[in-house]
């Protein structure tokens, strides 16, 4: 599986890229394919503001539907609607072309309970 180096994960397998002020999250490789193929994605309006650990929306895949999780706290600023169309990109591009939300993180907003990829990594992954 793939866990990027560079990114911080959430145990509720979203992950997040924090540039420039900007929050870039999705879901984790290990989590598209324990779902399986994705056929609906359900995401947040613009401008609604979000909890640490908060659900954000849902996806759903040909085997069940799922919470999302929020890994950081603040608004979000916009949404892939490319996925509205083509859902399916999470599972071919989980960090790239399947990302589902920008966040501008609150304000104090604490990154120190989400993990590293080895650490994410040991936490998927069979012994």
């Amino acid at each position: 599986m793939n866990f990027p180096e560079g990114l911080l994960y959430h145990p509720e397998h979203t992950w997040a890229r924090i540039e420039g002020g900007v929050a870039t999250v999705g879901i984790t490789d290990h989590a598209q394919r324990e779902l399986g193929e994705i056929v609906y994605v359900e995401l947040p309006k613009r401008g609604r503001a979000l909890a640490f650990g908060e659900v954000f929306g849902y996806i759903e895949s040909s085997k069940s539907v799922s919470d999302l999780y929020c890994p950081v706290a603040g608004e979000v600023i916009e949404t892939n609607s490319g996925l509205d169309d083509k859902p399916e990109a999470v599972n071919d591009d989980p960090y790239g072309e399947g990302w589902m939300i920008r966040i501008r993180p609150a304000a104090g907003s604490d990154t120190s309970r989400l993990i590293g990829a080895a650490e994410y990594a040991k936490l998927v992954e069979p012994v």
